[in-house]
């Protein structure tokens, strides 16, 4: 749990460092393509790879750039990753990556709030294309042609909505990748960020499986999924066991934190779960706080809670932070100098650190 300790505690710093950051912007007059894909990268498999493949033989002579989410290594699901960003960033620059940027705390953050987020970085990179996965569904090619041609799609509850003919695109639930496909145009679109021919859409792969995959992470046996992920994953994988934080938390931070602190003053709490974890106090041990978290309204609701008990954030502070975001564009990894110093003249900011 050491390393836990000291992730966590070092990423707290990065955020208040990133909080109190002046905002430099400026301009680029770079004519360098920049190709930035957005994921987590956990770990990088075949279906991330064919994903970069495709983007940089559509748009030869470019930068690619992934953004992966950085600070306190927790999914979306609020689940710790396999492997901290820095172990992750080395992966994809070794099968073709050329610059690795951390993204936003997707861990601590609603959806919105780090969609939001992730297009602003998009933004402050001068992103000219973005490559993306989809699962190919009867009726949903028309969606990608209108995101294509720079309409406002807007996800609704069981349904889709084209905001700029006012027409309903699609009446169900989408696949979980085509979700986030028509949840990211959407905060493009409120940012104003022109993305009219910018998306690259690529199919995704049959044979690649994430439950396996953490499965065999686990257990240490890679024999049955040797054939989901490039080599290097597995290297890595294999040489840095002890890097492995999945499924680790540091646990007498988050009970204490549930027992001392105002609960509602945290992102993510409302009045409701905030007033019925505080009337359950003090709890003895995790066991204890775990059945005493409500269930939610999604399946990964009680890791959520625990990754914001983890890093307890006010709310206020969360804001201030997504208004300033990026204060700071921090580079996890990059294929040489010169490499570096083309990405730099390329984005719109002076505050790159590497």
């Amino acid at each position: 749990m050491e390393l836990i300790s000291r992730i966590l505690e070092r990423d707290m710093e990065l955020f208040w460092d990133d909080l109190n950051c002046e905002v430099n912007e400026k301009p680029s007059d770079s004519d360098v393509k920049l190709v930035a894909d957005f994921t987590e990268y956990n770990p990088l498999h075949n279906g991330h790879f064919h994903c970069m493949k495709v983007a940089k033989s559509k748009v030869p002579d470019s930068l690619f750039v992934a953004v992966v989410p950085g600070m306190f290594e927790r999914s979306g699901r609020g689940i710790p990753y396999i492997l901290p960003r820095e172990l992750r960033a080395e992966i994809a620059v070794s099968l073709g990556a050329d610059v690795v940027v951390e993204g936003p705390p997707m861990g601590i953050m609603g959806s919105g709030q780090y969609s939001l987020c992730l297009c602003k970085m998009f933004q402050a990179l001068g992103t000219d294309f973005i490559p993306r996965g989809y699962n190919p569904s009867p009726g949903f090619d028309e969606i990608l042609k209108r995101i294509n041609m720079g309409h406002h799609i807007a996800p609704k509850p069981y349904k889709i909505v084209d905001k700029t003919t006012g027409e309903i695109l699609w009446k169900d639930k989408l696949k979980e990748d085509n979700y986030v496909i028509t949840s990211f145009s959407n905060s493009l679109s409120k940012i104003g960020f022109d993305f009219k021919g910018k998306f690259i859409f690529v199919g995704r792969i049959e044979g690649v499986s994430g439950t396996r995959i953490r499965e065999a992470v686990m257990s240490g046996n890679f024999s049955d999924v040797e054939d989901m992920m490039p080599s290097k994953t597995i290297e890595v994988l294999s040489r840095d066991e002890d890097s492995i934080i999945f499924g680790k938390r540091k646990w007498d931070w988050i009970v204490d934190n549930a027992n001392s602190l105002d609960l509602s003053k945290l992102n993510l709490f409302n009045d409701k779960l905030a007033s019925e974890l505080m009337s359950e106090r003090p709890f003895d041990d995790k066991n204890d706080l775990i059945s005493a978290i409500p269930q939610g309204f999604s399946t990964h609701f009680k890791e959520r809670v625990l990754s914001i008990l983890e890093n307890p954030i006010e709310k206020r502070y969360i804001s201030e932070f997504i208004e300033r975001y990026p204060s700071r564009i921090r580079v996890l990894k990059y294929r040489n100098g010169d490499v570096l110093d083309v990405f730099k003249e390329k984005v719109k900011t002076e505050n790159v650190s590497a």
